[in-house]
């Protein structure tokens, strides 16, 4: 499949969104993003942002106050999966300006949508910013 879930967690831990393409139960999710975040929040900037949890690498890039977390295959290539987190940043800094933790907490839906336009069932199939934020505008421009 490629990629599991993508997480965006404060620097508290708090997850702000969270987006899974398989089925987990509410429990083994809750219990999965707890884990996974205490291992990367206690991890230093000086380790290499590839962690292997369970039957998951987790792939993690901090941008200001928000850690982005992506789960993958074990086959998955670590260095691709950086390049989308860059990109996923850099499409909602596009339609946000410098987006922050409070963007993603009062725009919930829109930051999902860009994350659906991108990636479909754990597949990444959109990585133009253009054809990722057209329908957003549209939807803002008919609101």
């Amino acid at each position: 499949m490629g990629i599991r879930f993508v997480l965006m967690v404060n620097k508290q831990g708090q997850t702000r969104l969270a987006q899974y393409y398989e089925y987990l139960t509410l429990e083994e999710r809750r219990a999965l993003e707890g884990e996974i975040v205490r291992k990367c929040l206690a991890r230093n900037e000086q380790q290499c942002s590839f962690v292997e949890h369970r039957n998951y690498k987790i792939v993690y890039r901090r941008y200001a106050s928000l850690f982005f977390l992506v789960g993958v295959d074990d086959d998955e290539n670590e260095l691709a999966i950086l390049e989308f987190i860059h990109l996923l940043v850099e499409t909602m800094d596009r339609h946000f300006g410098n987006v922050c933790e409070l963007d993603i907490m009062f725009h919930l839906e829109k930051a999902h949508f860009m994350l659906e336009e991108m990636v479909m069932n754990g597949c990444i199939v959109e990585t133009n910013k253009s054809n990722i934020l057209t329908p957003i505008q549209l939807m803002d421009k008919t609101s």
